[in-house]
């Protein structure tokens, strides 16, 4: 098997599980995967058993997955090194923040970028999924995590801090038996964080899993919520319910991928993405002190 389409088709079948899912990825029909695939079986054998969960590889499979994700990686790799020979500084790099990072942390310094470097253009992905630098899904991220894949580098920041918030109006004018919590999906890494509260008896009113989304709810007065500092603490409306520290959750991370760490326009975006988060520390640790 010559065609790296092909090895392409199977290690897509091999992760995704499914013709449908395998043809989303690869950007085919599910008409054009399973025609594919059935070449190949036809010229090579059975690579595939399905299952009534999918697809699983058979040995002939397993062997051939193992070529693709050899194939895989020298050609990602390649991809990475013509990247890297690039020493201009200038051309495309692309950025990953969290949604909220940009929005109410970044925003006006990723045009003040703009301005300072514009033969860079700076393309700015949001999403909550820490993004494959080896599969050159960005260039730089910025993401919350403990422990970042290993091979990556970049520098390590300030934890993300949050507490607990609620709108001046909806405190005064609620009466406490009344009080409702809108709640994240899931406890994070601040287990018990509501019996822990000022209001461990008021039930959650509402779960919603988007950070964004529970922010809005807090500063409209739906209810009482834990906050990011850095989100919540700029609000005027917003007040704290707590005296305690703010509790410490993932530390934020600038990181690039070492294939490319010496590309100018690459470090120029992640040096400054750096500085300027830094600056922020006081704010993202939620330090009132520092206001």
């Amino acid at each position: 098997m010559n065609d790296w389409d092909d090895y392409r088709l199977i290690l897509a079948l091999a992760r995704a599980g499914t013709l449908r899912a395998a043809a989303l990825e690869l950007g085919l029909t599910h008409t054009t995967v399973s025609r594919r695939l059935a070449s190949i079986e036809h010229a090579r054998g059975r690579v595939f058993e399905k299952n009534p969960n999918g697809y699983r590889a058979t040995p002939l499979g397993t062997a051939l997955i193992d070529v693709a994700q050899r194939i895989e990686g020298l050609t990602l790799a390649g991809a990475r090194h013509q990247k890297a020979v690039d020493q201009d500084l200038s051309g495309v790099v692309n950025l990953s923040l969290s949604e909220p990072v940009a929005q109410y942390l970044l925003l006006d310094d990723l045009f003040e970028f703009g301005k300072l470097f514009p033969q860079i253009e700076l393309r700015v992905q949001t999403s909550s999924r820490f993004v494959d630098l080896d599969r050159l899904e960005a260039d730089v991220v910025v993401r919350g995590a403990h422990e970042p894949p290993g091979h990556l580098v970049g520098r390590r920041l300030f934890p993300n801090c949050v507490t607990y918030y609620a709108d001046r109006e909806y405190l005064a004018s609620t009466p406490r038996k009344e009080l409702r919590w809108i709640a994240p999906a899931s406890d994070g890494y601040w287990p018990g964080w509501r019996e822990s509260s000022p209001y461990p008896e008021a039930p959650i009113e509402l779960v919603i899993d988007d950070i964004s989304v529970r922010h809005l709810a807090l500063v409209a007065g739906k209810g009482l919520g834990r906050g990011a500092c850095f989100m919540a603490d700029p609000q005027p409306n917003l007040v704290r319910l707590s005296a305690q520290a703010p509790v410490p959750q993932q530390d934020f991370w600038v990181l690039t991928h070492p294939d490319l760490k010496q590309t100018p326009r690459i470090r120029a975006v992640a040096d400054f993405i750096t500085s300027r988060m830094k600056d922020k520390e006081a704010l993202v640790r939620g330090d009132l002190n520092a206001n």
